[in-house]
């Protein structure tokens, strides 16, 4: 019997229906790109997800990268840190966009998942900042969201759509 499950959609609030779709865990740290109807999942705890779809191909990638510390905020890192963040998040882009000019085709969301604040004097910048404006640069719009909660949260994304959610925990990955 097919599985269904009806999950909201990011268009308009619709509900679409999720029928055998291939299910691939992103573990932190990497991505996955496809242009094939398959969902992906990351459980975010202390991490963010960016989900990327080139509209004009068909295709999305998720990353999945952890924060150094569990706010979000780069306090301990160092210059080789963020080098190794770029590098990926730059091979990450040519997966999903290629050699594509239309940037105004490509869609960009990063969820991120941060452990409450233990300590005002937090640096401001943040790892999601330091996405936003590399993507910026390359003439991406993004758009961000940060959960601050002891919770993990469970994104879904379908890259052949470019649908993106927050799932209510049909069940824990492990």
């Amino acid at each position: 019997m097919p599985r269904e499950r009806s999950i909201p959609g990011s268009r308009k609030g619709s509900n679409v229906a999720v029928k055998d779709l291939t299910e691939i865990l992103v573990a932190p740290d990497s991505y996955q790109v496809s242009p094939e109807p398959v969902l992906m999942i990351a459980e975010l705890q202390g991490a963010l997800a960016l989900c990327l779809h080139d509209e004009s191909r068909g295709v999305g990638g998720l990353l999945h990268l952890r924060f150094v510390g569990g706010t979000g905020r780069p306090s301990d890192v160092t210059d080789n840190t963020l080098s190794s963040v770029l590098v990926v998040l730059d091979r990450f882009k040519r997966a999903v966009v290629g050699t594509s000019a239309r940037r105004d085709d490509i869609q960009a969301r990063i969820l991120a998942h941060a452990l409450p604040p233990t300590d005002a004097d937090e640096p401001s910048a943040t790892l999601v900042d330091l996405i936003r404006a590399d993507l910026a640069d390359g003439k991406i719009a993004c758009g961000a969201q940060l959960t601050r909660r002891a919770e993990p949260v469970r994104v879904c994304f379908q890259p052949f759509e470019g649908r993106v959610w927050i799932s209510r925990g049909e069940r824990r990955i492990g």
